[in-house]
């Protein structure tokens, strides 16, 4: 991709500010996020005590996408990500638009209900401490919500040195927040009032068996696992990315489990199965009910709902940053009108890719608040995942394709040991199926967003055809990126 400035007269690169310590801030606080906060207590409720086993099974196989995302990026460190890996493999326009929409269709679900929960539990927050009085209406939500992603552009436009130390802090935050609730579980199990052989009880509460149960909470917990795929869309703003994308992308997933696999044991030694079962719907709840029985003279009531508010406007911005970037690297590779590509001057972010990721999410924070009565998380949360496993399935088919294929031009930096690709693949598709007992209408939102992405694509190719861009790339694979 060529970066010469001279012919337009304005900058198409992005400026590289990202190192080690805030490339692992910024891959710790998008994977912890919202995720863990929103399904550990239903987790717990279908699985019972042995609700880390499926945040490890998830992490194994999140690590096993993530070396072969890691073979890829470090081979081919360009924004576009899966969406490059695939056109890279495949060479088919429409492959490679419908894998791009969906990450983006992904990102922006997840910052739209981050932002729709963001706005919950601000005002939860401030009527638990008595700022304001009665119940709060669910235009005033959605207007909180709409106005914090409004918020989120504009810290974005700003740059993404901006954007990841505000990431900084909120990770920093988040990780405050799941610490307390670590050290109040293993304090009332020091102190004798908790009981940690919980942590080896299956409890059937669905009646699926041990493998169906499992199976099911692991699709679920998948979703909290989720986001340092994000990271490879930032890659052009990362120093030097060969060398540090493995130690660190693997290092984050690391610390990511370890706190997640504390927080499950903390929720089940804490809680009773009767407790779990009470609030295991509730987004939040179990992680405040831990430290609320386990600690009850601290006043978490009061505290907690705003903690949860940082970590799902980490999620938000995390998402936002990854959906515009993938935006601007499409654009670039021809697969968007390239307007969409578009820098600002001075601050070489890209505005265009903000502002088209920004307006879609909107447009579905208004639509996912009109139906109060449906469990908004969880089913986009499930939809979040159902299309995530369906892109990481193509990326592990993608490694392997290009292995095969000659590059003596192109470098290997890190390869995913052996077989690794094949197994990641059979495992997204398993997660995929309907036997881990998603909601028929996460299907339904699923296919509803790839039909819009087929309508985007025939323009997108309309495009292309009437003013003659892209048609070559499409064609000749290698060409792209170089």
């Amino acid at each position: 991709m060529s970066t010469d400035t001279a012919e337009t007269g304005q900058p198409t690169e992005l400026k590289r500010v990202m190192g080690p310590k805030l490339l692992l801030l910024f891959i710790v606080g998008d994977i912890l996020g919202a995720g863990v906060y929103a399904v550990t207590g239903q987790m717990a409720g279908g699985v019972g005590g042995i609700v880390w086993l499926p945040f490890l099974l998830a992490f194994v196989v999140a690590t096993i996408t993530a070396l072969s995302y890691l073979e890829l990026v470090t081979k081919y460190p360009q924004a576009a990500g899966a969406a490059l890996y695939t056109h890279k493999a495949f060479g088919v326009h429409f492959i490679t638009f419908i894998v791009a929409f969906a990450v983006v269709c992904s990102g922006i679900t997840s910052a739209s209900t981050a932002s729709a929960t963001l706005a919950g539990f601000l005002t939860d927050g401030m009527a638990i401490n008595g700022w304001i009085d009665g119940d709060v209406s669910d235009g005033t939500i959605t207007a909180i919500a709409m106005v914090f992603m409004l918020l989120l552009a504009l810290i974005n436009l700003r740059g993404v040195g901006e954007s990841v130390k505000f990431n900084v802090v909120l990770t920093l935050v988040e990780v405050t927040a799941l610490a307390i609730v670590i050290g109040v579980g293993f304090y009332v199990v020091a102190s004798g009032d908790g009981d940690l052989s919980r942590v080896t009880v299956f409890e059937d509460a669905n009646d699926k068996g041990l493998f169906l149960a499992v199976t099911a909470a692991t699709s679920i917990a998948f979703f909290a696992m989720v986001g340092f795929e994000d990271a490879v869309n930032m890659v052009e703003e990362v120093e030097n990315p060969q060398k540090i994308f493995p130690r660190t992308m693997l290092t984050g997933l690391g610390i990511a489990v370890v706190l997640y696999m504390l927080v499950a044991v903390s929720v089940v030694s804490v809680l009773t199965s009767e407790q779990i079962t009470q609030i295991n719907e509730d987004e939040g709840r179990a992680l405040l009910s831990v430290v609320s029985i386990g600690a009850p003279d601290f006043p978490i009531d009061k505290v907690f709902p705003f903690l949860a508010v940082f970590a799902v406007a980490n999620t938000a911005l995390i998402n936002m940053l990854m959906a515009s970037r993938l935006i601007y690297g499409m654009a670039r590779q021809d697969v968007l009108p390239r307007q969409l590509g578009s820098v600002l001057p001075g601050r070489r972010t890209p505005w265009a890719g903000i502002a088209f990721t920004t307006v879609l999410a909107l447009g579905l924070i208004y639509y996912v608040r009109q139906d109060p009565d449906s469990d908004i998380v969880v089913n986009l949360a499930s939809v979040t995942s159902l299309l995530l496993l369906c892109v990481f399935a193509v990326v592990n088919v993608a490694c392997l394709v290009l292995r095969g294929k000659r590059h003596d031009h192109v470098k290997t930096f890190f390869s995913s040991p052996g077989p690794l690709p094949y197994l990641g693949a059979f495992l997204c598709l398993f997660l995929v199926g309907p036997w881990v007992d998603r909601e028929s209408i996460v299907y339904e939102i699923a296919g509803g967003l790839m039909l819009i992405g087929v309508v985007l694509w025939l323009i997108t190719f309309a495009i292309n055809k009437a003013t003659g861009q892209g048609d070559s790339n499409f064609e000749d694979v290698d060409s792209l990126g170089d």
